[in-house]
């Protein structure tokens, strides 16, 4: 069975880097959490599990990032997903700073899908009731 679902992707860059992030350019991301958000309406469990992988061929916005993060956690809106560009609005009223503008949302009229968060942003997502941790992930 394919799940289908949106996803939030929490991920911690320490040290801060500096990543060429395809037409964006080269972005300057400060040590900290991060929250992207993104839908997989593909396949929830490969395209998460996929993020959490260091191996891979660079695709995506979010690869940049996830080549470098120091620890990920994933959390899934599923089994009935609030979508992707509803998810990034939960995260930016729920506290989460816009990074990077165009970051992951090339095909929607959202300004990013990348959040800079702190831990209670990931609280407030939750319990908000949209997301919950990503079984079997192997969060890294």
């Amino acid at each position: 069975m394919i799940r289908k679902g949106t996803y939030a992707l929490f991920l911690t860059i320490d040290p801060g880097a500096e990543i060429t992030v395809g037409a964006l350019g080269t972005i300057f991301f400060e040590a900290g959490e991060y929250c992207y958000v993104g839908s997989a309406m593909g396949g929830l469990d490969q395209r998460v599990s996929r993020h959490l992988s260091k191996k891979k061929t660079i695709r995506w916005h979010i690869d940049r990032l996830t080549t470098v993060a120091e620890h990920m956690e994933a959390y899934e809106s599923y089994p009935d997903p609030i979508p992707e560009c509803a998810l990034a609005k939960l995260a930016e009223s729920s506290g989460g700073a816009d990074y990077a503008p165009g970051f992951g949302c090339s095909d929607c009229d959202c300004r990013t899908h990348l959040f800079r968060v702190d831990g209670k942003v990931r609280e407030r997502m939750i319990s908000a009731g949209h997301l919950k941790p990503f079984p079997d992930a192997g969060n890294a």
